[in-house]
Formats: structure tokens, C-alpha cells, sequence
């Protein structure tokens, strides 16, 4: 293993699915010979996420991954930012008495996210997606007996279940770095990233769809590891458009993703 990649980040291999440990190690080798100064200045940095999350999205072993959700990067909160793209941490129940939780409707992308998944299942129209729609949605939510999930975890694990890698382009945040500069440094590893799932052997779905959601994610659809990988991109979900985004309704609503 390379000296030149900071100890702090190799510790943490340990955290990650076994199937991906080579795979990031190997990341971060292209890393480093694309830039041997980024690392070791990343490390002695002030970066999201915290706690040693930054390769929490790599739970899922290699041999699961059907889907690849692509974000942009980390939230730029704390609380927010879990290494794992839209999940905000801040987040935990999903429903309130007027509709989706105080919460919900601060993680905007996260908000939209849940409307489009209603459209997508018949609960809402693209025209009404408020007021007292949404809040006859969440009384339906909140009964007894209700079959919809209660909390953003069970909404993970549905995502998770259906084989949904949920990675950003970049894996880090930092107030002081445009992410832009911060995707363009993790780009070598995510060149390694999609080149392990594209020529994955035993495979029986076929290679893994990506879905690149906003600009900086969409900018990996240049990359030649991406050529053989379907792909499927919208606009980011902090756009109101994403509610009605028919590509992506398509998608999700066959997974009934808010049920248990």
C-alpha cells in the first residue's frame, strides 16, 4: 500500500463491505497519482462527513449493486452529511399532521424525492403536491395498520433492498472548496468505482444502471468506464421539475419505495 495516501482514510476500509476494499484502496491509489498533495492536504482538512463516514455508502456488497444513484456531494450541514447521497441525517420521521415532517420539508431534494415517489404511486398529482393532498397522504401514513414506512432509515433500507449504491461524485464537503474542485480530485476514484461494477463477472441483471441526478453527476457520463453502463439522468431534485419527472417516475414507482 502506497505511502503516500493519508493512514486516516486507509483505517477505514475496515468499515466498508469486504467485496469493495480493494476497490477503494485502488481508488484511492488513482487518486494519488493523479494528485499526490490532495489526500494528505484533505487530511490535515476540516471535511463532511464526520465521524468516519466517508465511505458509509460502500454497505452494500459489489455483487448487489443494480443501481448506482449518483448525487453531487455531501450535505453541507454536519447533522446532514452521512456518506450516503440524499439520506440527510437530520432526518428521521417522515410524516407530520399538515403533511411530511418540519424535516422533510428542509432537506429539499429529500422533499421532492417523496413527492415524486406519491406522484409515482397514484397518491398525488404533478399539479397538487400541498396543502390538504399532501395532508390526507400523511393521515393515510400515520394510521394504524398503515402500510407506509415511518422513518428515513426504512427508506434507506428500501432503496438499499432494491440494490441502489447511493454515492455522490464527490465524497466530501468543505465550505472553503468550490465542490466542483473536490469532484474533479475524486474523479480518478470514481473511474475505479465504475470500471469494478462494468466488468463485474457472474453477474445475473447485467451491469448496474447509473442515475445521475443533477450536473456534476452528469458529468461522469463522459467517462469512457461509463460507456457500457445504462444510464438514466434528470435534472437535481431540488428542482420543483423533479416532482414530475416522468424518466424517473418510471423508475421508482414499480419499487413502491414508501411501503414497507
Amino acid at each position: 500500500m502506497a505511502t503516500h495516501i493519508p493512514t486516516v482514510f486507509l483505517d477505514l476500509l475496515s468499515s466498508v463491505h469486504p467485496s469493495w476494499r480493494n476497490i477503494i484502496s485502488t481508488g484511492l491509489e488513482a487518486i494519488a497519482d493523479a494528485d499526490p498533495a490532495y489526500l494528505p492536504a484533505l487530511a490535515k482538512d476540516d471535511f463532511l462527513p464526520t465521524r468516519g463516514r466517508i465511505f458509509a455508502a460502500f454497505s452494500l456488497p459489489v455483487e448487489s449493486v443494480r443501481y448506482v444513484l449518483m448525487g453531487e456531494g455531501p450535505y453541507p450541514r454536519e447533522e446532514s452529511a452521512t456518506g450516503v447521497c440524499f439520506m440527510d441525517g437530520a432526518v428521521e420521521a417522515l410524516w407530520s399532521e399538515k403533511g411530511l415532517s418540519k424535516q422533510v420539508n428542509r432537506a429539499t431534494s429529500l422533499r421532492n424525492f417523496m413527492k415524486m415517489l406519491l406522484v409515482a404511486d397514484g397518491y398525488l398529482t404533478v399539479e397538487n403536491t400541498s396543502g390538504e393532498s399532501m395532508a390526507e397522504v400523511s393521515a393515510k401514513a400515520r394510521a394504524i395498520g398503515s402500510p407506509f414506512i415511518q422513518t428515513l432509515t426504512e427508506l434507506q433500507a428500501n432503496l438499499t433492498r432494491h440494490g441502489f449504491l447511493l454515492l455522490n461524485a464527490t465524497l466530501v464537503y468543505r465550505p472553503h472548496v468550490p465542490p466542483i474542485k473536490d469532484a474533479r480530485a475524486w474523479r480518478p476514484f470514481m473511474r475505479t468505482v465504475l470500471a469494478a461494477l462494468a466488468t463485474r463477472s457472474d453477474d445475473r441483471h447485467g451491469p448496474p444502471t447509473l442515475v445521475l441526478w443533477g450536473k456534476i453527476a452528469e458529468q461522469l457520463d463522459a467517462l469512457p468506464e461509463t460507456h457500457s453502463l445504462p444510464k438514466l439522468a434528470s435534472e437535481h431534485p431540488y428542482n420543483l421539475s423533479f416532482i414530475g419527472n416522468q424518466t424517473m417516475q418510471q423508475l421508482f414507482g414499480p419499487m413502491h419505495l414508501l411501503k414497507k
